[in-house]
């Protein structure tokens, strides 16, 4: 299996020299807090070789080894470690895309599917305006409705935003499977297709 998780050479570098004031056989453990929520965080420790547990992921890098917990590697899929100098000085930076919500598998319901493009692409991108939107339902006819909530409730460019942005990504990544995407408050404003 190749490693779910990159660590650029100059974050490596900085982690061995780290590593070689601790005693030896010290590693690194990369983890996830509270995966599978809007508050992941992503985080790194120091390893020392008494806390590796049995169920633990060992991968190798040049250097040194990563410990990864059971429970956070599916939320560590394409997790990138990288150390970066810049004006303010070095720092790590990690990011780990899955770890709020975990990579679904291509064949997974498409209800699961669009709900991950949802989080990992849409959201992140709302967030700025400290909007989200959450998928209600697909319909069987392949419209996905969609709530707003937070700061998107009630605003005006709503519409905008979800014509212009949401329905044209979804659109593109889910072809010849979604038709349309809609707002739900639009959706209760209409007839209602249930008694």
């Amino acid at each position: 299996m190749s490693n779910t998780i990159t660590i650029s050479q100059s974050a490596q570098e900085h982690f061995a020299k780290l590593l070689a004031q601790q005693p030896e056989g010290t590693n690194i453990r990369v983890f996830v807090v509270n995966p599978g929520t809007q508050n992941a965080e992503c985080g790194v420790s120091y390893c020392p070789p008494e806390a590796v547990e049995a169920t633990d992921t060992e991968l190798k890098f040049e250097v040194l080894s990563a410990y990864v917990d059971e429970l956070s590697l599916p939320f560590l899929e394409d997790a990138e470690i990288d150390y970066v100098t810049d004006k303010m000085g070095a720092q790590l930076t990690l990011k780990a895309p899955n770890a709020k919500m975990r990579k679904v598998s291509d064949d997974a319901p498409l209800v699961e599917r669009v709900e991950y493009v949802i989080q990992t692409q849409v959201n992140p991108q709302l967030a700025g305006h400290g909007g989200h939107v959450s998928l209600v339902e697909i319909t069987d006819a392949g419209i996905a409705i969609v709530a707003f909530g937070g700061g998107c409730n009630g605003c005006s460019m709503v519409d905008v935003t979800l014509k212009e942005g949401i329905e044209k990504e979804l659109l593109q990544q889910f072809e010849g499977e979604l038709t349309a995407v809609r707002d739900a408050t639009e959706h209760d404003r209409g007839e209602h297709s249930y008694y």
